[in-house]
């Protein structure tokens, strides 16, 4: 059962809120899931009950509440720049914080892990760099993440990104992540485009995402998920 929760910012003291959800049976873990640019929107909230399901505490921060509280947008152009306007205002240092609350909310009861998605995914790649206490993070099709490749990492990291992605040249990633990080596996899922992980979309082929969140559950588990 998903509800809201509100967490304060240590960065600046701000309020924001987060989906949050108790593990289902044993706790193994928590998990921190970073949206799309969209928003915690229907996709946002069935992966946050995916994860409960698997067993993990479960936190979505709302990543832009600073610009607009409890935004949420369709897949749509004028969801894209809403969602790009609110991510450009924010900024990378209210984001690491508002990532740094989630982890410490969660990290007295066992590791925390992170996955995100789009700009959740670049949110991934650079929390692993700035962000304490994280086990291990799988980031998918984060479109800054190439841009990012040579940041220090303090955890182990995956990613996922979609051949299809007319967003994402996915050799080009690959190979800027290979060459600052070769230890970073980095899928690429060749019936796939952006955003494969949300279910029904035009882009979303199930067998990739399942096997994705296989390697994603996968690596959680050999970074401390019991």
């Amino acid at each position: 059962m998903t509800n809201r929760i509100t967490l304060t910012s240590p960065h600046d003291g701000f309020q924001f809120e987060a989906l949050h959800a108790a593990p289902e049976g044993r706790r193994r873990g928590g998990v921190i899931v970073i949206q799309e640019i969209f928003g915690l929107d229907q996709y946002v909230q069935a992966d946050v009950e995916r994860w409960s399901a698997l067993g993990f505490e479960v936190l979505a921060p709302s990543m832009f509440d600073r610009g607009q509280k409890g935004f949420t947008a369709e897949h749509d152009a004028e969801g894209l720049q809403a969602g790009v306007r609110l991510a450009t205002g924010n900024g990378p240092d209210n984001a690491m914080s508002d990532i740094q609350a989630c982890v410490d909310a969660l990290k007295e009861e066992g590791p925390v892990f992170i996955v995100g998605y789009c700009y959740g995914g670049a949110m991934v790649w650079l929390a692993a760099s700035r962000v304490t206490g994280l086990a291990a993070g799988s980031s998918y099709y984060g479109g800054q993440v190439a841009g990012m490749a040579s940041l220090p990492l303090s955890c182990p990291v995956i990613i996922h990104l979609g051949r299809q992605d007319a967003h994402i040249p996915a050799d080009e990633v690959q190979a800027k992540v290979n060459a600052a990080h070769p230890e970073v596996p980095v899928y690429i899922y060749e019936a796939s485009g952006h955003g494969f992980n949300n279910d029904g979309r035009p882009d979303s082929d199930l067998d990739d995402a399942r096997l994705a969140r296989k390697r994603t559950l996968e690596l959680f588990e050999a970074n401390g998920a019991v």
